[in-house]
């Protein structure tokens, strides 16, 4: 499997798995996130193991990183472009996130209402700033983290030179 197809297929899980609260008429709850990145880092591990495998354990530690934050980087932007999408398509997406937000600001007991009301309006000015950014830093710190877990995890089979062919 590709990285194309590995990380087309995590984000499909990961695209699925955050329009399944939003389909029920919820909202997404605190912690939600905590479920994407779960999906995330598992997936990861799943297909850099599989990587492995398939090249029958003759790889390194540099090659299965590279394969999992190559995976990262796809996932991220078949992603940011759902996010963008869905916005389009689904136009109360932005101001339902926002009104959530700023419930979960006021419900902060030691904000001002004044501190609330400058911060609200810097992210509705600024929203796309922070949704793709937050989402990018987080998607890349994730696949980091699992790719490192993967390489490590992935039985590997050392090559010596003697063992290399020429070709």
């Amino acid at each position: 499997m590709t990285h194309a197809r590995a990380g087309l297929l995590i984000a499909a899980v990961v695209i699925i798995a955050s329009i399944i609260p939003m389909l029920g008429g919820g909202t997404a709850q605190v912690g939600s996130g905590f479920i994407t990145y779960a999906i995330l880092l598992g997936g990861l591990v799943v297909v850099i193991n599989l990587y492995g495998k398939a090249k029958k354990s003759h790889v390194t530690f540099n090659e299965l990183f590279s394969y999992g934050f190559k995976t990262t980087a796809v996932y991220t932007v078949i992603f940011i472009g759902f996010l963008i999408l869905f916005s389009i398509l689904v136009p109360d997406f932005k101001t339902t996130a926002l009104a959530a937000t700023r419930k979960q600001m006021e419900a902060g007991s030691d904000v001002r209402q004044q501190q609330v009301t400058e911060s609200f309006n810097a992210l509705e000015k600024y929203f796309w700033v922070f949704a793709i950014g937050g989402t990018t830093l987080f998607f890349v710190i994730i696949g980091a983290i699992g790719s490192l877990l993967g390489a490590a995890i992935t039985k590997k089979i050392p090559q010596t030179p003697l063992d290399q062919t020429v070709t």
